[in-house]
C-alpha cells in the first residue's frame, strides 16, 4: 500500500512578503523582501533583503512601509539576488498572504530578466477562509485580532512574514494537522490548464475587469475575450466551457496569455472590440470590422411622399437623420422588406423595385394601402412611414464635445478616463490633469459600429448607469469618418 505525502512533514514552506513601490506588477518594482522557511514542525531557516527598485519610491509609499529612498540607494537590485533567491524557493511551497500580489510581483522580476520563474502556491487569505468560513474579514489585521496574535511590525516584509506563521501555527494547534492537511492538500491541487502553458497561469491572472489574449505557435493571436474577473473567464475556457471542437483546437494550439487590466467593465468591452478588429484573431469571427456601413435615409419625392434610400457616405454629426446601421446592402434591404411586410408601405417608395407605372408587388398582394397608385394620402403614409422608422433612428451625439467617462475600481485603486466622441473611443488616460492635457491628435478616426451600439447603451439607454461624465468642449476633435 502507497501512503500518502504529508504536506506537513514532507514539504518545505517558504513564508514570503515583499514590499513594493506600488499596487501593479508591471508598472512597480519591488523594495523588500522577508522569508521564513518552515519543516515538518520547525522552522529550518530565513532570508531577507531590500531591494533598488530603479524608480523613485513616493512620499506615500515611503509613510506606508517606512522604506525610504535613502534606505534602498545602496541595496542590491533585484537581477543583483535572483539567482539566490531562486535557489532558496526551489522545491518549496510558496506561502504568501493574498499570494497573487506577492507571487505576481516575484515572477514579473524574472520576466523582466528574461527568465522563467513557477513555483506551488499556497495563499494564507484562501486558508483562513477554508478553515474559518464563518468569518466575514480575512486580511491580517483581522487575523491578528481574531487569533490573538502577536503584534509586529506591519508592512515591512519579516513582520508581516512573522505573522503569517503565527497564523498558520495558530491553525495548526486549533484546528489539528488533519483539516489542516486536508485544506492544504485541497489549495495545493492545480487546475487543469493546457499543456503548452505554465501549470501556474491561473495564479498570475487578475481577478478584475480587462481583456486576454491567447497566442499560438509563431506568436499567432488566436483569441481575444474580455471579462470583469479575467482569471475566472480564462479557467472557464481550460475547464470545458468551450468544448466545441472549435475550442479543443484553440486550447490545442495555445502557447502564451496576455492580458491588459482595466478599471471597469466599459473600458474592457470598447478595449476588446479595438483589438479584434486591428488584431483580427483566428478565431474571433464577431465583431469584425465592416468594410463599408449601409445605412437608411427618408427622403421626400417631387409628390410630397417619403422614400427610402440607402446611403454610404454618413455624416456623423447629423446621424439622427439617418436609420439603422447595416454591413451590407443586403443585410439593409432585407431589414426594409421587413419593414414593408409588417407596417403595409409600399416596395416602390422603399427602394425594393425598380420604378415603373402601376402599382408596387406589395399593393397587388393586398399588403399596400395605395401610396404607389396615389390612393393614399401622402401626409398618412408619411407618418406611417417615420411611426415605422422610429426605431431605427440613429442617435445623435448629445454633448457639445468630447466627454471623459470615469471608470475607478475600488479594488485595485486603479483609474480609467474613457475619452469618447461622436460615439468614437478617441483614448483612455488615468487622473483629470492627463485629461485636459490629452491631444486627439490630427488624423481622423473611424467610426464603428459595434461601439456605437455600445456606448448607445451605456451612456444613454441606461440613463449612463449613474456614470460620472466630465464634459470636454474645448478639446481639439479628430475627423470621425465612416468605413
Amino acid at each position: 500500500m502507497v501512503s500518502r505525502k504529508s504536506h506537513l512533514q514532507d514539504t518545505t514552506f517558504a513564508f514570503l512578503d515583499i514590499e513594493t513601490t506600488g499596487g501593479s506588477a508591471a508598472r512597480d518594482r519591488i523594495t523588500e523582501i522577508g522569508i521564513r522557511f518552515w519543516r515538518a514542525g520547525e522552522q529550518v531557516g530565513e532570508w531577507q533583503t531590500l531591494l533598488n527598485p530603479d524608480v523613485r519610491i513616493s512620499s506615500f509609499i515611503e509613510h506606508f512601509t517606512g522604506i525610504t529612498n535613502e534606505m534602498v540607494a545602496d541595496a542590491p537590485r533585484f537581477e543583483d539576488i535572483a539567482d539566490e533567491l531562486e535557489s532558496q524557493l526551489e522545491g518549496a511551497v510558496f506561502v504568501a498572504h493574498n499570494a497573487r500580489f506577492d507571487y505576481g510581483f516575484i515572477k514579473q522580476e524574472f520576466r523582466r530578466l528574461g527568465r522563467l520563474f513557477t513555483a506551488k502556491v499556497l495563499c494564507t487569505v484562501k486558508l483562513s477562509r477554508r478553515l474559518y468560513p464563518e468569518f466575514r474579514r480575512h486580511n491580517m489585521d483581522a487575523l491578528i485580532e481574531r487569533h490573538g496574535l502577536a503584534q509586529v511590525q506591519r508592512h515591512r516584509a519579516m513582520g508581516d512574514v512573522e505573522a503569517m506563521l503565527s497564523f498558520f501555527l495558530h491553525a495548526k494547534t486549533e484546528k489539528g494537522d488533519e483539516a489542516l492537511e486536508a485544506a492544504i492538500a485541497d489549495l495545493l491541487q492545480t487546475p487543469s490548464v493546457p499543456s503548452h502553458l505554465p501549470p501556474d497561469i491561473l495564479h498570475e491572472l487578475p481577478r478584475g475587469p480587462g481583456v486576454y489574449r491567447f497566442y499560438g505557435e509563431n506568436d499567432a493571436l488566436l483569441y481575444v475575450g474580455k471579462s470583469t474577473h479575467i482569471a475566472q473567464r480564462v479557467a472557464s475556457h481550460f475547464s470545458g466551457d468551450h468544448n466545441s471542437s472549435r475550442g479543443v483546437r484553440m486550447s490545442e494550439s495555445l502557447r502564451r496569455v496576455e492580458w491588459t487590466e482595466t478599471a471597469g467593465e466599459l473600458g474592457a468591452l470598447l478595449l476588446e472590440l479595438k483589438q479584434i478588429k486591428s488584431l483580427n484573431p483566428l478565431y474571433n469571427r464577431r465583431s469584425r470590422a465592416a468594410k463599408r456601413l449601409v445605412t437608411i435615409e427618408l427622403v421626400e419625392n417631387d409628390q410630397g411622399f417619403l422614400q427610402a434610400r440607402l446611403v454610404r457616405e454618413l455624416e456623423p454629426h447629423r446621424l439622427g437623420d439617418y436609420y439603422g446601421l447595416f454591413r451590407s446592402k443586403r443585410d439593409a434591404e432585407k431589414a426594409l422588406s421587413g419593414i414593408a411586410t409588417k407596417n403595409e408601405l409600399c416596395n416602390k417608395l422603399l427602394g425594393l423595385e425598380p420604378d415603373h407605372s402601376g402599382p408596387c408587388f406589395q399593393r397587388t398582394l393586398g399588403r399596400c394601402k395605395g401610396a404607389c397608385e396615389g390612393v393614399e394620402d401622402g401626409v398618412r403614409y408619411n407618418l406611417r412611414m417615420q411611426i415605422a422608422f422610429h426605431g431605427l433612428r440613429l442617435k445623435t451625439w448629445p454633448w457639445d464635445g468630447p466627454v471623459g467617462v470615469v471608470e475607478r475600481n475600488a479594488a485595485t485603486g486603479v483609474t480609467d478616463i474613457l475619452i469618447i466622441y461622436n460615439w468614437v473611443h478617441l483614448g483612455t488616460v488615468h487622473d483629470e490633469q492627463t485629461l485636459h492635457d490629452f491631444a486627439a491628435g490630427n488624423e481622423s478616426v473611424t467610426f464603428d459600429l459595434d461601439s456605437y451600439k455600445l456606448l448607445v447603451k451605456a451612456l444613454l439607454d441606461r440613463g449612463g448607469k449613474g456614470r460620472k461624465i466630465i464634459e470636454m468642449p474645448a478639446l481639439k476633435t479628430p475627423d470621425v469618418v465612416m468605413p
